[in-house]
């Protein structure tokens, strides 16, 4: 099988798994679109296939039943295919896959599967009688699964409580690369750029190998942001009501939960969430919430010793946050925007809250550099409020751990090393007093702070005991 896949190591050993099974496997490919997950099958089994199919966003059974015929066709020689239904095409698929060698592995895919699935179109109960009555016999077959619509592939597939319930073999959820991951696939791109500036391509792209697989290695990441997003017409001026139209019903709703959330940098409550949107009852929410969490655009963050009843609901999606940022008011405008922000203090105010994501994104990599990967440990944020007695705190990170010690994380975003003065001494002092008062700490906190080029020894760097930079970001 191809190895030239960049990540993705986990999934191809478990796809291997599946090639050496001596049962039927079922197998579930989904994550956020543009994630490469037709990417990754494709070039796993390098486009050998028994049976593929791609389904076609918006359209009808009819049309959705043509495309199945003319692909079944092609595989087989046979031009006469006219089913009236699914339950007939999926009879056709079964007689043409029963012609083939059964000492050799078949492998069909169904790409953007919840596209088939239309309204009173019976896809759903005919996939599941195929599998369960004969395709769940062949040892040899492997059927592969996939879609964006997470929701879809979740409800339908992976929690079926029906027909298909426990039957699918191995779930693979494609996460976006992580920085050493996409500086691996620039670097084969022959896009050779600092860190410093995958790191900011990161703040706008997030790892979403598709949006990455448009960058020229000809262009600064100026150059190259302003080209995709900025220009008339630019390859990605359009990308958000595309991505969010063919991913969700009703996307007008998910769009106002999104906007909701860019607004608050630190997340919104359950209930703060109603009231900005809107909304007087919590069930088309709590949907809308957790199917924007199964998609990977926003995360719960818990804060510290409190009741997860209290959790915030934060925008993660890179992109998202970037398009209410600058794009959406600024398209247009300025074709070269980008490159003449460079300076603008908006920016700067923008890269140091989205670097504080990145750290969050990249705990793994955070804790083996503190040499700590093998204790188990819990991530949050804590605050507390001041009133005129006690001064209010806030912490973005902390690493709670089951040997007794807290890391207390300060993220900062700088353009050279980071030096601590006597007013940032104090405060820091007062946040490790202020935490261990409000919630009656008695473990070990350790102070750690992650920056881009690492702090500047003086007078007050003693008092951090381990420093993060942006190189160790790329830990794999």
């Amino acid at each position: 099988m191809n190895r030239k896949i960049i990540g993705r190591k986990k999934e191809c050993e478990r796809l291997d798994e599946c090639m050496n099974a001596d049962q039927a496997q079922l197998v579930i490919v989904y994550g956020r679109r543009r994630v490469g997950k037709t990417y990754l099958i494709n070039e796993y089994f390098e486009n050998r296939f028994a049976f593929k199919i791609t389904g076609s966003y918006g359209q009808p059974k009819e049309v959705q039943l043509k495309i199945f015929d003319t692909s079944l066709s092609r595989q087989n020689g046979v031009n006469k295919l006219n089913s009236k239904d699914w339950f007939e095409a999926f009879n056709s698929l079964r007689d043409y896959l029963e012609t083939l060698d059964t000492n050799e592995k078949q492998v069909i895919f169904f790409d953007e599967m919840p596209w088939l699935d239309t309204q009173k179109s019976s896809f759903l109960a005919a996939f599941e009688w195929f599998w369960n009555d004969w395709a769940s016999t062949r040892r040899n077959l492997i059927f592969i699964v996939c879609g964006s619509a997470t929701s879809w592939m979740d409800e339908k597939i992976a929690n079926n409580k029906g027909g298909l319930f426990n039957r699918q073999t191995c779930k693979l959820f494609l996460k976006p690369f992580s920085l050493n991951e996409v500086e691996e696939y620039l670097q084969s791109k022959n896009i050779e750029w600092s860190r410093y500036d995958i790191v900011q391509c990161y703040m706008i792209m997030g790892g979403i190998p598709y949006y990455l697989s448009l960058l020229n290695s000809k262009l600064s990441l100026s150059q190259n942001v302003d080209a995709l997003f900025f220009t008339d017409r630019g390859e990605l001026s359009d990308e958000f009501e595309h991505l969010y139209r063919t991913l969700f019903t009703n996307s007008a709703s998910y769009i106002k939960v999104v906007e909701s959330l860019s607004k608050k940098k630190g997340g919104l409550t359950r209930e703060e969430l109603l009231k900005s949107t809107g909304r007087q009852t919590g069930g088309e929410l709590s949907v809308i919430l957790k199917n924007l969490e199964l998609s990977g655009f926003i995360r719960i963050s818990n804060f510290f010793n409190k009741k997860k009843k209290n959790a915030l609901y934060q925008l993660c999606d890179y992109y998202t946050s970037f398009y209410f940022k600058f794009i959406k008011d600024n398209y247009g405008k300025d074709e070269h925007y980008w490159s003449n922000a460079v300076d603008n203090p908006a920016k700067r105010t923008w890269e140091g809250l989205v670097f504080e994501q990145i750290c969050r994104d990249h705990v793994t990599s955070i804790k083996k550099k503190l040499g700590i990967s093998g204790v188990l440990s819990e991530e949050s944020s804590w605050y507390v409020r001041g009133d005129t007695e006690i001064q209010g705190a806030q912490i973005d990170l902390l690493i709670s751990r089951r040997d007794h010690v807290t890391n207390l994380c300060e993220i900062k975003f700088s353009t050279g090393e980071y030096s601590i003065d006597k007013d940032y001494d104090l405060k820091l002092r007062n946040k490790v007093e202020a935490f261990r008062r409000d919630t009656n700490y008695k473990g070990t906190i350790q102070l750690v702070i992650i920056t881009t080029f690492g702090l500047k020894k003086n007078q007050y760097s003693s008092l951090i005991q381990n420093q993060i930079v942006l190189d160790d970001l790329f830990i794999s």
